[in-house]
């Protein structure tokens, strides 16, 4: 069994089957660690989710999107911030239907963080003075000071270990921000959020080798959906 880790798919079913089968990933043997964010963004969460499930051993992180999508499947809560943010089209893609029960429960089960062989895998940050046990799930999931000071020590070229795992992977803040395309090690830090929800890539890896696979450009993919700025925020529109 190999263990891959993959970053913020955001709805880009066609960037998440390029990854599995560039990385010719084992839907029965291997495990692959999805670091949250499967909801918002590009029109394809359904597909998204119903290709996880089909994974039998999947592990999936908790994403500030899906928290969003979670409320508005449980409880039909909209909010406006989150409908501006790529869930207009979590919406457009369950239909009238609503979301099924199997991908509430595939949402609801997910974790807040995972731990394995010394390494910890999260979506956002968390406060590297804490023990996992007192981190909140607002810090796990939207937190980008972890990872803004790693860039920090990263450009002093200072080799700095935060906390006590040997890694930390997480996905949430893209990459491009740090004008990279590519996964970043930073410190200890593994971000591996390469843009997928806006236009960028989306990408896999072998936790353990460090090889890596990329989708094309999901602007290449989705030609019909158009991404606003990522340093703005500003949501996703369709071409009329």
């Amino acid at each position: 069994m190999k263990t891959f880790v993959i970053g913020d798919i955001h709805g880009t079913y066609q960037a998440l089957t390029q990854c599995l089968e560039r990385s010719v990933f084992d839907y029965a043997c291997d495990r692959l660690i999805v670091l949250g964010d499967v909801c918002d963004g590009y029109p394809d969460v359904k597909q998204c989710i119903n290709e996880l499930l089909k994974i039998k051993h999947c592990d999936y992180l908790m994403g500030n999107h899906d928290l969003w999508a979670l409320a508005w499947a449980t409880h039909g809560i909209k909010e406006e911030v989150w409908l501006s943010q790529g869930g207009e089209n979590t919406l457009a893609s369950y239909g009238h239907q609503g979301m099924p029960p199997s991908h509430v429960t595939f949402l609801k089960n997910a974790h807040c963080w995972l731990e394995w062989d010394n390494r910890l895998f999260i979506h956002g940050g968390l406060d590297p003075n804490k023990p996992l046990s007192e981190q909140n799930l607002e810090m796990l999931v939207w937190d980008r000071t972890l990872i803004n000071a790693a860039w920090q020590r990263h450009l002093l070229q200072e080799d700095f270990h935060y906390t006590q795992f040997e890694e930390i992977f997480l996905g949430h803040t893209p990459t491009q921000l740090f004008n990279s395309s590519r996964p970043l090690k930073l410190c200890n830090v593994w971000d591996l959020d390469t843009g997928a929800g806006w236009a960028g890539q989306l990408t896999i890896m072998d936790v353990c080798t460090k090889e890596y696979w990329q989708s094309d450009s999901v602007h290449s993919l989705y030609r019909d959906v158009i991404p606003r700025r990522m340093v703005t925020g500003e949501p996703f529109q369709r071409k009329m």
